[in-house]
């Protein structure tokens, strides 16, 4: 296995010909981090379960069942709970779709990223468009709820090259597509060597293009990179941009958890075999910090204005303990540089507004 050059998740290569996964000893690890969290999100409803991160389909189907055994012994998992594996096309993983969804899997989560072999190569990854189609046609014989992962504005793409990609998974007919515009991050091989990208014009182009596409489709934009069928929103991304509270277990898992008195985030740690001995001994966390009063407001914001509808007035409330009265010089401002419509009952961000997110967000910076 091998890391792509434009990736800076919390995922690590497996070194040699002969490297290990230690796959039990890491399961224990995760069911063991779970029952020590557990005084911390006691009685809460769960409503979904995602298992993300590097290659989560590494796993066998069998980890994966004894994952979501322990979750649903611990924790009010919710019946029809939609619970999410993230998958790469190879076709090693693609023949196990059908036992993952025994397992207990309902949506599947598919890093096709390109159909075009050339740009497959330039990101670095290990399956072909031949492996993609077939995983995807492997899929939807096993499951009803499929996400598609593409990427756009990609090292010398054409704005011709990136309408046929997203024309080609439109025509799957499958339930969700996320559309991600490439963004060279610090710390990835992109960044020490950076390709040659399309320029902003070209980019805009391109995204206008897919909104457009898939609208036709009868997809939904409901969120900046998200498109799904009408009732095919994906819970954990609604979750997540409605500043929602969420537990993550695993090497380098991120946490937010709302208490009465306060609004607290988690990071593990990060590198796998240090995770697996301080899960061991009962302290896999190593960074905690309560979430600043100043910072709340902000931190909302920048989940929430990401949704194309906007959100309920009421759930900023709700979310950050504050009253909507907390920003509202800055909904002003807001308002009137025409990035933001609203009224008592709701707001939500312009087609200005999408356009120029960062703007926008810029105005909810604390001081």
């Amino acid at each position: 296995m091998k890391k792509c050059p434009y990736c800076d998740f919390n995922s690590h290569e497996i070194q040699g010909q002969n490297g290990d996964v230690p796959e039990v000893e890491y399961v224990s690890a995760l069911i063991r981090d779970l029952e020590g969290a557990l005084p911390q999100v006691w009685g809460r409803r769960v409503v979904c379960v995602f298992f993300g991160g590097g290659t989560p389909s590494l796993f066998s189907a069998g980890s994966i069942d004894a994952i979501l055994t322990a979750v649903r012994a611990l924790l009010p998992l919710e019946h029809f709970a939609e619970v999410t594996l993230e998958a790469n096309p190879g076709t090693f993983e693609a023949i196990k779709f059908a036992d993952f969804r025994t397992a207990g899997i309902n949506r599947l989560s598919i890093g096709i990223q390109s159909f075009n072999p050339r740009h497959l190569r330039s990101l670095g990854r290990i399956h072909d468009d031949s492996e993609a189609h077939r995983a995807i046609e492997i899929a939807q014989k096993n499951f009803d709820n499929v996400n598609l992962d593409l990427m756009y504005a990609l090292p010398h793409q054409t704005a011709e090259e990136a309408r046929n990609d997203i024309e080609t998974a439109a025509a799957y007919g499958i339930s969700h597509i996320s559309a991600y515009h490439l963004t060279v991050e610090p710390n990835t091989l992109f960044h020490r060597y950076p390709p040659s990208l399309p320029d902003d014009d070209l980019s805009a182009e391109m995204q206008l293009m897919i909104e457009q596409t898939l609208a036709q489709g009868g997809f939904i934009n409901y969120e900046t990179s998200a498109f799904a069928q009408a009732g095919q929103e994906s819970r954990h991304n609604m979750n997540y941009w409605m500043f929602g509270d969420y537990l993550g277990i695993g090497a380098g898992a991120h946490s937010k958890i709302s208490f009465a008195d306060r609004i607290v985030r988690q990071m593990r740690y990060k590198q796998p075999r240090e995770y697996l001995a301080k899960a061991a001994s009962g302290s896999p966390v190593i960074e905690q910090h309560e979430i600043a009063w100043n910072d709340r407001g902000f931190e909302f914001m920048m989940n929430a204005l990401r949704l194309t509808k906007g959100f309920a007035t009421e759930m900023f409330t709700e979310r950050t303990g504050l009253p909507i009265t907390h920003i509202q010089r800055q909904l002003d401002e807001a308002e009137r540089r025409k990035l933001l419509d609203r009224d008592y009952q709701h707001i939500a961000p312009t087609f200005a507004g999408r356009r120029f997110l960062n703007d926008l967000l810029q105005i909810f910076l604390p001081e």
